[in-house]
C-alpha cells in the first residue's frame, strides 16, 4: 500500500478579510485552536480563559507599558489632552497618525493603506510572496502628471550606458545632462566592453545634436526631435555653470555621484514650478536622493513588460465546455508532413482570437474523455486550424534515447524536432530540461536526419561569483569552463546506448565532439551561420541590444535556440523585465516559424525540486 502524499502547506488559511474583526464592547470570536499553553478552556462557558501565570505576566506587561506611555504619547498629536483626560497612546493609534500626515502631503495620491489592505484582502496571510517588478513613481512626477506639466528628467550615466537611445525616450519632457555625467562618459568609452560601445554611441549622438547650434543656443535647448526622433518633442538641456548648492555635511564632494545630487538640488532652486526628477539605474544613487529629499525613480522605458507573470507562456488551458462552444461546425482532416501523420481540426469560436500562431493548447477532462494536445496553425478571425502532436513521451518517439517527462517538455519536443520552426525559446527553473531536450534534438537532426551541419554552442560569460582570471589555450578551452552544463548533459546522452560497448561508445563520443562547436559571444559580429543548429545557454544575461546582434547571424537552413531562466539574472542593471530573453519572447510570440515554451516542472531529481521549493 503507498503511504499518503505529505502536504506542503498548512489545510486552512483564511483570508485577510475573513479575520475576525475587534468591534468596542465585544470581545472577537476565537477559533479553539487559538488557545495558547498560558489559557485554559472554561468548562462551563466552553470558552479561553487566562491562566494565574499568564494575568501575572499580561499585569507585568501593563505595567511596563504604562511606564513607556509618555514617552511614546509625547510624540503624537493631542498627546497633552489625552493625558489630561487619563486617555492611553499606543503604537496603533502613532500608525494612523503618520498615515494620515502623509495622505495630508500629498492630497491628489491614493491614500496610504487603502492599497495594500485592498491587495492583501484576496491574499491567504501569511503567504509568501514572489517579488513583483512594480514601476514606482516618485511623487514629484505623480503630481506634474496630474498637472499636466512637463518634467525635467536629470540622467545619470549608467542610464546613458545601459541604453544609448535613452534621450529619446522620454516623450515631450526634457532631460537635462550634468557636467559630470558628460565626464564619467568620457571614462568610459575606451575598451571593446558593450558598456564602452554604447558610451562611444552616447557621444556621438550628444555630437550630432550639438552641431550647427549656436553657443547661446545650447543654453535654452536643443530639440531632441533634430535627428528624426518624432517622439522625442522635449528639449535637451547642458550644464553650462557651476551650481553653488551645498549638500548636507559629511557627504565627500569630490564624488560624482555626489556632484549629480547637488546638481538636482540646484536646478530645484534655478527652476521654480518645474518638476526635477533624478533617473539612474543605481539603487544606493536612488536611496541617496530620497534620503536628500530628492525625486527619484530608475529607467523603466527599456521593460518589455511591467510584470513578468505576463510573460508569454506559449501554452493555454482551454476549458472544459470548449467543445460544446466551437465543435458546432467543426472539420477534420489528416495530412502527413515531413514523415509524421497528424490530424487537424478547423474549429470557430469565441476563444480563438485570443490565441497565437505557434501557441500550444491542451484539454484533459476529467470525464473519461480522450485528452487534446493541440498545437494552433492558423488563424483567421474567430477560426483556427488546430494540428494534433506527436507523442515524444512514448519510447517509440524517442529522441536520441530521451522522452518527454512531462506535457511541457512534449510541447518542447515538438517545436524542436519542427523543421519549419527557425526560433525557439525555452524558459524554465534549474532542472526543467532546457539543455537536455536541446542537446538531443540537436544531435538527433544532426547525426540522424543530417538536417543541420553542426551544433554550435555559446553563452554569457558573466561569473556568479568571483572571476577566476584569464583563461588558457584557444578558444574552445576557453569556454570549457563556462560549458560544465552541456558536458554534463552530453554524458546523459553517450549513456542512452548501452548495447556498443566501449569501443563504440568512445567512437560515438568523437563523432559528437567532431560535430559540437563552442564559440564566445565576443566574436559573433559579422559572422552568418549557414545550416547551423545555434543554441544559445543563459540567454537571460544577454541585453536586447546582444540579443538582436546573435538572432541576426542565422543564415539560410538554421535553427536559433534561446535557453534561460529570468530569474537568475547576473549581469548588472539587467532585470527580468529588461532581459533580452524576455525580449524576444515577447516580439516573436505569434510568428509563424518562431515557437515558445515556458517548462514549469522540474524533472532533476527529487532533491532538486524540493530544493527549488523550499530554498
Amino acid at each position: 500500500m503507498p503511504l499518503p502524499k505529505i502536504p506542503t502547506q498548512p489545510a486552512t488559511m483564511l483570508l485577510v478579510k475573513d479575520y475576525p474583526k475587534a468591534e468596542p464592547g465585544k470581545s472577537p470570536v476565537r477559533p479553539v485552536s487559538a488557545k495558547t499553553d498560558a489559557e485554559v478552556e472554561d468548562l462551563i462557558s466552553g470558552q479561553a480563559v487566562p491562566t494565574p501565570k499568564s494575568r501575572a505576566r499580561r499585569k507585568a506587561q501593563d505595567t511596563l507599558a504604562a511606564a513607556q506611555a509618555p514617552a511614546v504619547a509625547a510624540n503624537q498629536p493631542g498627546a497633552a489632552d489625552k493625558a489630561a483626560k487619563g486617555g492611553k497612546s499606543s503604537w496603533p493609534a502613532a500608525a494612523a497618525n503618520t498615515a494620515a500626515a502623509a495622505n495630508a502631503a500629498d492630497p491628489g495620491a491614493e491614500p496610504i493603506g487603502a492599497k495594500l489592505r485592498e491587495a492583501d484582502a484576496g491574499q491567504p496571510h501569511p503567504v509568501k510572496h514572489k517579488p513583483v517588478e512594480v514601476t514606482v513613481k516618485s511623487s514629484t512626477s505623480r503630481k506634474a502628471d496630474r498637472a499636466g506639466s512637463t518634467k525635467v528628467f536629470v540622467l545619470d550615466t549608467n542610464v546613458l550606458m545601459h541604453d544609448p537611445t535613452s534621450l529619446f525616450r522620454f516623450e515631450e519632457h526634457d532631460v537635462y545632462l550634468p557636467m559630470m555625467t558628460l565626464e564619467e562618459l568620457d571614462n568610459h568609452k575606451k575598451g571593446m566592453s558593450e558598456v564602452a560601445r554604447n558610451a562611444r554611441q552616447v557621444s556621438r549622438t550628444l555630437d550630432a545634436l550639438i552641431a550647427n547650434v549656436d553657443d547661446d543656443a545650447i543654453e535654452s535647448g536643443i530639440p531632441l526631435s533634430k535627428l528624426g526622433n518624432k517622439d522625442a518633442k522635449g528639449r535637451l538641456y547642458f550644464q553650462t555653470r557651476l551650481n553653488g548648492a551645498a549638500l548636507p555635511e559629511g557627504l565627500p564632494s569630490g564624488k560624482a555621484d555626489n556632484q549629480i545630487l547637488g546638481v538636482v538640488r540646484a536646478l530645484e532652486g534655478q527652476m521654480n514650478g518645474r518638476a526635477i526628477v533624478l533617473v539612474s539605474k543605481d539603487i544606493n544613487m536612488r536611496i541617496k536622493a530620497r534620503a536628500l529629499g530628492l525625486p527619484a525613480e530608475d529607467y523603466f522605458n527599456d521593460h518589455v513588460l511591467e510584470d513578468t507573470d505576463l510573460l508569454y507562456s506559449g501554452i493555454v488551458q482551454l476549458p472544459n465546455d470548449f467543445w460544446d462552444l466551437h465543435g458546432k461546425d467543426v472539420e477534420s482532416w489528416q495530412e502527413n508532413r515531413n514523415g509524421n501523420s497528424a490530424t487537424y481540426y478547423r474549429v470557430t469560436g469565441p476563444l480563438i482570437p485570443t490565441l497565437l500562431v505557434n501557441q500550444f493548447v491542451y484539454l484533459e477532462p476529467k470525464d473519461g474523455e480522450a485528452p487534446l494536445y493541440a498545437q494552433v496553425k492558423q488563424i483567421n478571425g474567430k477560426t483556427a486550424v488546430l494540428q494534433t502532436l506527436r507523442d515524444y513521451s512514448h519510447n517509440k518517439n524517442n529522441v536520441w534515447g530521451i522522452t518527454a517527462r512531462n506535457r511541457e517538455q512534449n510541447f518542447a519536443l515538438n517545436l524542436l524536432m519542427n523543421p519549419e520552426v527557425d526560433f525557439i525559446t525555452l524558459l524554465g527553473q534549474a532542472g526543467t530540461g532546457k539543455t537536455l531536450l536541446a542537446l538531443a534534438a540537436g544531435l538527433a537532426q544532426v547525426l540522424e536526419t543530417k538536417q543541420y551541419n553542426e551544433i554550435i554552442v555559446t553563452r554569457v560569460t558573466v561569473p556568479v561569483g568571483e572571476d577566476i582570471g584569464f583563461l588558457p589555450g584557444t578558444e574552445e578551452e576557453k569556454m570549457s569552463p563556462w560549458m560544465g552544463a552541456f558536458d554534463d548533459n552530453l554524458e546523459v546522452l553517450m549513456k542512452s546506448d548501452g548495447d556498443a560497448g566501449d569501443w563504440g561508445r568512445a567512437a560515438t563520443q568523437d563523432l559528437i565532439r567532431s560535430r559540437i562547436k563552442i564559440k564566445s559571444l565576443n566574436f559573433m559580429r559579422g559572422r552568418t551561420f549557414v545550416n547551423k543548429f545555434l543554441i544559445i545557454d543563459e540567454a537571460q544575461n544577454l541585453t536586447p541590444k546582444q540579443m538582436k546582434t546573435l538572432v541576426t547571424r542565422a543564415g539560410p537552413g538554421t535553427k536559433i535556440l534561446c535557453l534561460g531562466n529570468i530569474a537568475q539574472i547576473d549581469t548588472p542593471y539587467l532585470t527580468e523585465g529588461s532581459s533580452g530573453l524576455t525580449y524576444v519572447v515577447d516580439r516573436f510570440k505569434g510568428w509563424s516559424h518562431g515557437g515558445h515554451v515556458t517548462l514549469a516542472r522540474g524533472e532533476r531529481s527529487r532533491l532538486a525540486d524540493h530544493a527549488s521549493d523550499v530554498l
